[in-house]
């Protein structure tokens, strides 16, 4: 749905702007509880980057421009934290203007700014609703993409 309603690009950028995006909701939820959570979020960092290299690795990059690499992602995922903790507590245009030079930096055309805000929020709202415990057991339960459009429906019994 992020890549067909959301019009997120389905490149190697918009999948990587998708996982921080996740990442940083699942690390905001559990910044609420710093003390339990520490360690944890800094694996969970490491992880995802050595995932990152591993990943460009096996894509074919050369192992000296690699480290590079996972570094300026790295530091890109600092710079997406800062703006969507910003946008999550401030104004939806604070967020949506977050989500369209990230989520959306490298798409053409208007993408949907309004609803893509709109499940940022639900989405660090339906985490702030699970148990510490059960997050840091990864089981972790993001919302669904609100559909951009629904068929029109017809009076109730009536075929199409």
């Amino acid at each position: 749905m992020f890549f067909t309603d959301y019009q997120v690009p389905d490149t190697l950028d918009g999948r990587f702007e998708l996982i921080c995006l996740h990442a940083f909701l699942y690390l905001h939820r559990l910044k609420s509880e710093r003390a339990q959570t520490r360690r944890f979020c800094q694996e969970l960092f490491d992880t995802m980057f050595a995932d990152m290299d591993r990943s460009l690795r096996e894509m074919g990059r050369s192992d000296l421009g690699v480290g590079r690499e996972v570094k300026r992602m790295a530091r890109g995922f600092y710079g997406r934290i800062r703006a969507y903790e910003e946008g999550l507590a401030g104004s939806d245009s604070l967020l949506a203007a977050a989500l369209a030079r990230n989520l959306f930096g490298t798409l053409a055309g208007a993408p949907p700014l309004a609803a893509a805000s709109a499940y940022v929020r639900r989405a660090a709202a339906a985490l702030a609703a699970q148990p510490t415990a059960e997050l840091l057991a990864g089981r972790i339960v993001f919302p669904h993409p609100e559909p951009l459009s629904a068929p029109a429906a017809g009076p109730a019994g009536a075929e199409r």
